[in-house]
């Protein structure tokens, strides 16, 4: 696997780079300014998340995962307005056998069906598949996130199987759609 330290992708309306400590104010940005619209397809959160210390300190952990190569954890900052819009996460990078990895993504509200989160996660997809070296990435929705079925189906991610009662969101358990991205260059 590859690591580079000055990550850089560009996509056309975005830059994605490593979440790094010296984005810390921004990531809370947008934490704050989408906490309502992401609440219910993520965990719950901890009392102190929305904190500036919280913030950096998943910033550091963050960059130290991607230097140890476990996961990379992209954010997504608009060339026009210069704030963060995005997020895409790939964590439990594993090598070896299995050279795969989970993804995990989300958009501002204000960007939510234009097709921007499609552009970021592919630009993420192909660094994971072409410079990285992975083989498989693999994601998980819930049934009643038709955008990230769509989103995913667009990708070319194929259901792969159906989880009962897998993540706690918003205090319910909730079931999962597996599915999965091979690189078909390896």
């Amino acid at each position: 696997m590859h690591i580079d330290q000055s990550l850089v992708i560009e996509t056309p309306r975005s830059v994605l780079t490593v979440l790094h400590p010296q984005f810390a104010h921004l990531f809370r940005e947008y934490q704050l300014n989408n906490q309502e619209h992401l609440a219910r397809w993520e965990g719950e959160r901890p009392v102190d998340f929305f904190t500036y210390k919280s913030s950096c300190d998943s910033a550091e952990n963050a960059y130290s995962e991607y230097l140890n190569c476990s996961a990379l954890k992209l954010i997504a900052i608009d060339l026009n307005l210069k704030k963060m819009v995005g997020i895409c996460n790939f964590t439990d990078i594993r090598a070896g056998a299995y050279l795969g990895c989970d993804i995990g993504y989300s958009v501002t509200r204000e960007f939510e069906g234009q097709g921007l989160m499609k552009e970021i996660v592919l630009a993420g997809i192909n660094h994971m598949f072409d410079v990285v070296g992975l083989h498989r990435i693999t994601a998980s929705y819930m049934p009643k996130n038709t955008r990230s079925e769509t989103l995913l189906n667009n990708l070319g991610f194929e259901r792969e199987g159906y989880a009962k009662s897998y993540l706690k969101i918003s205090g319910q358990w909730e079931d999962m759609v597996l599915c999965s991205l091979i690189n078909q260059k390896i």
